[in-house]
């Protein structure tokens, strides 16, 4: 099975609600690899690497969100997995623009 590259940007009350925690657990749950950081407009931004339904499961949560989030959409790019540059799921503190 091919890895795929999900890139996605979640909109609404996703910060200071635990949700780069709940993303992380899921990646992790999936097994993926890749990353998730706070943006400054307020916004999540996640990439994630692995197989096509596990990012699926991935797109799905991130529309649910943890309790105490408000998900008003999420941006999502699905593309081939750039391979290599990530070893695990991890949370990174800052802003991202993309890897």
């Amino acid at each position: 099975m091919t890895a795929a590259r999900l890139e996605a940007v979640v909109h609404g009350r996703v910060q200071g609600v635990g949700f780069r925690m709940y993303v992380r657990d899921v990646a992790r749950r999936n097994d993926l690899v890749g990353w998730v950081a706070n943006e400054p407009s307020g916004a999540v931004r996640c990439v994630a690497e692995g197989a096509p339904d596990a990012l699926q499961q991935l797109s799905i949560a991130l529309r649910q969100g943890p309790p105490g989030s408000f998900v008003e959409r999420v941006d999502e790019e699905l593309s081939a997995a750039a391979g290599g540059g990530f070893s695990r799921f991890e949370i990174r503190s800052g802003s991202h623009p993309g890897d």
